[in-house]
């Protein structure tokens, strides 16, 4: 019986260690990407997108707060695979306002909602069209990078890390 209890208690830890967010898919473009949206203005427009990426740029205006977002494709559990090929950047508007320091440069993010007009804007000094997301939901990933040094880590996924 104590066993059972034991088992019974490390699959309940296990399954509260979810890593993120688990988006329906149903009525979502699941394979359009930002690149091919820029170069068909209006063609997607309304469409239900799950993208991901890495934070560029944060801005609060008055009405939203926007994202500019370099696109990634999204791994099994919608986390973007910034280790593969960008597929192009594209802005996330959210009503309200986010802290620009916690949707930070180089922040990783996946977000669903639904396309908008695209925006005319540039990269440095080129010219670019921007794919423009209407958030319904947003999951900021964890920054590995702001763990404080020095303090012992518990992770478990495909391996197990037990502190230094």
């Amino acid at each position: 019986m104590p066993h059972v209890l034991i088992l019974v208690l490390t699959l309940s830890f296990l399954a509260g260690c979810a890593t993120g967010p688990r988006y329906e898919t149903a009525g979502v473009a699941t394979d359009l990407v930002p690149a091919e949206v820029a170069a068909s203005p209006g063609v997607y427009r309304d469409s239900r997108v799950i993208w991901g990426g890495m934070i560029v740029a944060t801005r609060n205006l008055a009405e939203f707060t926007e994202m500019e977002v370099l696109g990634y494709p999204l791994e099994g559990s919608q986390r973007p695979a910034t280790n593969r090929s960008p597929h192009g950047r594209f802005l996330v508007r959210k009503p309200g306002y986010l802290e620009e320091m916690d949707y930070a440069q180089g922040r990783h993010i996946t977000v669903t909602g639904t396309l908008g007009e695209n925006v005319d804007g540039r990269v440095g000094e080129a010219p670019y069209v921007y794919p423009v997301v209407q958030a319904t939901e947003l999951h900021l990933w964890p920054d590995a990078r702001r763990a404080p040094a020095g303090q012992p880590r518990f992770h478990i996924g495909v391996g197990v890390i037990f502190g230094r």
